[in-house]
Order: C-alpha cells, then sequence, then structure tokens
C-alpha cells in the first residue's frame, strides 16, 4: 500500500483527552483532525498542530487543539477552540441566523501569512461551510488556532468536505468543495462531485467548475476533499477519500490523490486507479462508522507526505509515503478534446 502507518495502533484515542469539564468529562472519540506544521527557521521540519474533532457520549462535538515537536509525544490543550462570530451570523438572503448544531471536521491552510480553517457546520438548513481565521496567541502553543475568528460562508448552499488553496491566483482565493445532494433515498445528503470555487474576499463565492467525479462501481463512486492541495513540481498533489457504496453491509472509506493543473486547478492531470490507504486495521474498521479511513491533515517536508486520518468515526491514525510514490502512483489523465 502507498502509505504506510506508523505505530501498532492508532496515534491518538479517546484515552489522551483530558477531561474538560463541563464540556468533555468522558469522550467517545476522537477523529478527522486538521494539521499544519510549522517549519524551523533553517526549513527543517517543525512544530506540527493539529484540531481535533472531539465527540461526547452526548453526540456533542468539540475541537480541541494538540502540538508537537521533533521526537515529542502530543500535547492535548485543556480547553476546547472558542468560535467567535457564529452568532452573529445573518445569511446572505437577510434571514435571521440558522439554528447551528455542530462545528466539525477542521481544515488548516497557511494563507497569505495568517493560518486559516474551514469547517462544516451542521445547522437547520443544511451543512454549511465556514471559513475562520486564527486568533488566538500567536506567540502560544497552538500559533492561535485555540481561538478562531469567523469570517465568512463558503456560499448558502448544502455543501461539505471545504479546503481553501495556499495561494491565491489572480487575486482570488480558491477553494475546493462538494456540494451535498441526495444520492440515496432514506440516507443523509451527499455527494459525488468536487468542484472549485474562487472569492475575490472569502465572503463572495462564485463556482468555477467540476474538478473531480466519482466513478460508479469502483472504490471512489462517492467523493469529497481530503486535506488541503499542496503544491509541487507535477501540480497541485491533493488527498481525497472515496467511499465505495455497493457493499450492502457497510460503505467503505478509502484515500485516494489526483495531481491537478497549477494554473488551472479545474483540471485534472493524473489519478491514482486504485486506493492509496484502505480500512484494514481492527481500530479502522470496527467503531462509530466501520470501515473507515478519512483523510484530513496532511503536510509535505524532506520529500515525505505525513497523512493524519479519521479511523472509523472514532480514533486518529497517521501514515507517512514518499512524494516520488504518491505521484508514480497517479495515472495521466486525458484531456478531453474541445466540445466532447
Amino acid at each position: 500500500m502507498t502509505f504506510r502507518r506508523r505505530g501498532t495502533g492508532p496515534l491518538l484515542s479517546r484515552h489522551d483527552i483530558p477531561a474538560m469539564p463541563p464540556h468533555i468529562t468522558d469522550p467517545s472519540s476522537v477523529f478527522n483532525p486538521g494539521a499544519v506544521m510549522l517549519p524551523q527557521d533553517d526549513g527543517s521540519p517543525g512544530r506540527v498542530i493539529l484540531l481535533l474533532r472531539v465527540q461526547t457520549r452526548g453526540r456533542k462535538t468539540f475541537t480541541v487543539p494538540a502540538a508537537t515537536r521533533p521526537g515529542k509525544p502530543f500535547r492535548i490543550s485543556d480547553h476546547p477552540v472558542e468560535f467567535v462570530g457564529l452568532q452573529d451570523f445573518w445569511t446572505p438572503l437577510g434571514m435571521p441566523a440558522m439554528r447551528v448544531f455542530h462545528v466539525y471536521d477542521p481544515r488548516i491552510t497557511m494563507l497569505d501569512g495568517e493560518l486559516m480553517v474551514t469547517t462544516a457546520v451542521d445547522t437547520e438548513r443544511g451543512c454549511r461551510l465556514a471559513i475562520w481565521r486564527a486568533a488566538g496567541s500567536r506567540d502560544g502553543d497552538f500559533a492561535g488556532l485555540e481561538r478562531l475568528e469567523l469570517i465568512g460562508f463558503a456560499g448558502d448552499h448544502d455543501t461539505r468536505n471545504g479546503v481553501l488553496f495556499p495561494v491565491r491566483q489572480d487575486g482570488r482565493y480558491l477553494l475546493l468543495e462538494r456540494p451535498n445532494k441526495k444520492i440515496h433515498r432514506d440516507m443523509p445528503a451527499t455527494g459525488d462531485a468536487i468542484v472549485l470555487s474562487s472569492s475575490p474576499d472569502l465572503v463572495h463565492w462564485r463556482t468555477e467548475g467540476v474538478v473531480l467525479k466519482g466513478r460508479p462501481h469502483f472504490w471512489d463512486e462517492l467523493i469529497g476533499s481530503g486535506p488541503p492541495p499542496v503544491l509541487t513540481e507535477h501540480g497541485w498533489l491533493h488527498l481525497y477519500h472515496g467511499v465505495a457504496t455497493h457493499f450492502q453491509a457497510a460503505n467503505i472509506y478509502q484515500v485516494g490523490a489526483v495531481l491537478l493543473d497549477r494554473d488551472d486547478p479545474t483540471r485534472v492531470l493524473a489519478r491514482t486507479d486504485e486506493n492509496l490507504l484502505e480500512p484494514r486495521e481492527l481500530w479502522e474498521l470496527t467503531g462509530q462508522v466501520p470501515s473507515v479511513v478519512f483523510p484530513s491533515g496532511m503536510f509535505l517536508a524532506e520529500g515525505r507526505v505525513h497523512l493524519f486520518y479519521g479511523a472509523a468515526d472514532t480514533a486518529v491514525g497517521y501514515a507517512v509515503s514518499s512524494l516520488d510514490r504518491l505521484v508514480a502512483a497517479c495515472r495521466p489523465v486525458k484531456r478531453r478534446a474541445e466540445g466532447e
């Protein structure tokens, strides 16, 4: 398999989460972490910060920071992230703020020298994508990610799995997202296509086009973005999750990759035919949602790709691959002729 797990079990489990009364006393799970690596002055790997999705026995969701330095274990905050501004949100149509149930699945991007975070927000009118700015102490252990200030929402439509690009293109911010639509009867809305959106200010967004679609009958029938894309000499490397739905017992979540054109990210240069990581370990096969590896945090350092993922919606896994191995696993995609 292209990614190789590190360690003999999950990187983090519910037992690693400290009690934070009255919010968290006996967590049921920790999973789907956002990740960022802040290099040292000489460019070598430095501090790694995770934003963890922690779920209580009451199925309430909190976001908790964790940080480590090379050779050290993760130190987990004893306070959840403070989200600032959500209570003031009004929809673009001028309607009162929607009731919010959960803020979850953070993705971290370093953009214009600031740490930015996208999250899903479950509301009474479906899921929305929120965009946040780190507003805590930059000199603290968590580089300001312990406090997030709301910038805005990526539109007023039902969508999920949003990730920001780390650079602007022609002055516009770029976002990959997965619009939700009804796929199966009596199932929550999900999606089978990743689209590119752009914005001049992180508040007003327009759709630029479809980037990637699921492949019926194979391992990635339904898809969604994983960690934010990383620019390489081969183009934008982007990991995504693929769901095989044609198993009656369970939907199987796996990891794949694409290479996108650096100047036109709607153009796919290459894509993996097979998954790069699939649930095989017991802690990936059993849990709140069985048979899940869900890529959510990644960084590239010294030619190696470090992946943090949710395992069975219950624990956090960690796996590593080389950039060369990932690129080699992506097969060139034939470009459609004009008018096709």
